[in-house]
């Protein structure tokens, strides 16, 4: 077997880890957004405490975080309950928990991108509009949005890639199940615990890098084609 020719359990990984983390950025996107424009724009009481809820998962073991997730959304948990008794959803021990879990560990880089994006645009062309007879809403998506789009692109980008390498709060909140949960990082440490699954191991690793390496180039290269553009 050569080092690149995935085996099907291999290939099930690295699609479930694409579906997952596309998942994770659509879901977060618009609310890390939303927090980002909160946190660069707004003064109210507890503005430190909503920073330090965002970036706490950049600080807290992953096992943590999915040991939470499982408290509130595990099938007899304080919301997973709720879920599976109005709507009959079940979130903890499937994709849809794993695309939860990487969301909320990548959800600081999000925010984050967003948020210097947004403190780097001029006020000025924002006053500029409301002078014009442009409201709030409208002066956001035609003036602001636009101008933070490169911010938008590299958290984005940065969430995916962040998403495809999550591992401890997925493996607590959905555990290791193949053809389910099982991501391209739960694999890749599934195939290192077997004997003779040091070359299926490698090709994943390969393969993590690659992905990862994508990701930031594309960031780098679709922020600055952007912001050239917005310049002009």
């Amino acid at each position: 077997m050569t080092l690149f020719a995935l085996t099907p359990v291999e290939l099930d990984a690295l699609k479930l880890s694409l579906w997952v983390s596309s998942w994770s950025v659509a879901v977060s996107l618009p609310l890390g957004i939303l927090a980002a424009w909160a946190l660069a724009r707004l003064k109210f009481p507890g503005k430190s405490i909503l920073d330090g809820l965002v970036h706490l998962p950049l600080v807290l073991p992953p096992v943590v975080v999915g040991y939470l997730l499982l408290i509130l959304f595990g099938r007899r948990g304080v919301l997973g309950a709720l879920l599976y008794e109005t709507l009959g959803i079940t979130v903890a021990f499937t994709w849809k928990g794993a695309a939860m879990a990487s969301a909320v560990m990548s959800f600081p880089l999000l925010v984050r991108a967003v948020r210097l994006s947004l403190e780097a645009v001029d006020r000025g062309l924002e006053s500029a509009a409301r002078t014009l007879g442009a409201g709030p809403i409208r002066v956001f998506f035609t003036v602001t949005l636009p101008l933070v789009v490169p911010g938008i692109i590299t958290g984005a980008i940065l969430g995916f890639a962040h998403s495809l390498g999550e591992f401890g709060a997925t493996i607590t909140f959905v555990s290791n199940i193949q053809g389910e949960t099982q991501t391209l990082p739960l694999a890749l440490y599934t195939l290192t615990q077997i004997p003779g699954g040091d070359w299926a191991a490698m090709r994943l690793c390969v393969i993590a890098i690659s992905l990862g390496m994508a990701a930031l180039v594309a960031s780098e290269y679709l922020a600055r084609r952007f912001a050239a553009r917005i310049r002009g």
